[in-house]
């Protein structure tokens, strides 16, 4: 009983410091209230809403029913294209985050070496295609299925082939195609906010790498940039595996949906079908909630790949 009772009032102690420290510093918790409100309203009440209803059928008109486990059932035991997309999300995932990452960090790393006013237009160049809604229309027009896109009139000019390759509805080329657009698409956020924290270190710590016997640039690279720079490594993880596992946009943009023969069709096409076109919300809830958890996971994994960076 002592020993339960001391456990209660330190318990009642902690929670009453915690008050005190709140009211104490009321004026942060204050500034920051407006994001928490927006952030809980419209992120974390959405999730656990989600999670809820994937143990219903709903369709929005009628009152959810509850069916325990039979929506992931079916999902994976009755769905064959949930694992057709299962599997492609997992390949696009594990090419395009990892490859998009490194690309950020390498690019934010060379571009920081360059002189200020050649850096703002690299920069410029690199981010541009990010942001440009005309992405898409370049690789259409690229890789156009006839004899007036780029690469088959070249193709055929000079005899490798010998007539024009329907790029974009063959399945052999649609994987490798979206991928290469989705890498060049992602030197977003993540690539400025490399190279903002690659500006932001200290140079007083490669001096004192310098004494304390650091004697080359990858050496500095390793045990001063990296680590110093381990919470915009972090952000620009979670950032990428985002990206990754939401990767659907290009395909559906370059290869319409669904891809042919569901090549490229991803859990994120899936969660739309069903969400979007169906109307079957608890169905596509459980969708939404396995690719949820699979974020997550992959995200812990990085995470913990990344503490041991400079360690």
């Amino acid at each position: 009983m002592a020993k339960e009772k001391a456990i209660i009032r330190s318990d009642i102690s902690r929670f009453r410091w915690t008050l005190l420290e709140m009211k104490k510093n009321w004026v942060g918790y204050l500034m920051v209230m407006p994001f928490f409100l927006l952030f809980f309203i419209f992120t974390v009440v959405p999730v656990v809403l989600s999670i809820m209803l994937s143990f219903t059928t709903f369709n929005m008109l009628e009152l959810p029913q509850f069916v325990q486990m039979d929506n992931y059932i079916r999902l994976i035991l009755d769905d064959d294209i949930f694992l057709i997309a299962i599997k492609n999300t997992m390949i696009f995932a594990a090419i395009t985050g990892p490859g998009s990452y490194l690309l950020s960090l390498f690019f934010a790393w060379f571009i920081n070496e360059l002189r200020p006013k050649i850096r703002a237009i690299v920069t410029l160049f690199f981010y541009a295609p990010s942001i440009s809604g005309n992405i898409y229309l370049i690789f259409t027009i690229l890789f156009n299925g006839d004899q007036y896109g780029i690469v088959n009139a070249y193709a055929m000019k000079f005899g490798f082939i010998s007539k024009p390759i329907l790029f974009f509805a063959d399945k052999n080329w649609i994987p490798t195609l979206v991928i290469v657009v989705a890498l060049w698409t992602s030197l977003g956020s993540s690539f400025l906010m490399f190279i903002a924290g690659f500006q932001g270190i200290n140079q007083e710590l490669y001096e004192a790498g310098a004494v304390d016997g650091v004697r080359n640039r990858w050496q500095e690279l390793w045990f001063i940039t990296l680590p110093t720079m381990r919470p915009q490594l972090m952000l620009g993880a979670i950032l990428a595996i985002t990206q990754s596992f939401g990767f659907g946009a290009v395909i559906t943009a370059l290869a319409g949906f669904p891809s042919p023969d569901y090549c490229a069709h991803t859990i994120m096409h899936h969660l739309e079908d069903y969400g979007g076109t169906r109307f079957e919300m608890g169905y596509a809830s459980a969708i939404a909630t396995i690719l949820f958890f699979m974020m997550i996971g992959a995200n812990l994994l990085v995470n913990k790949v990344l503490r041991k960076v400079g360690s």
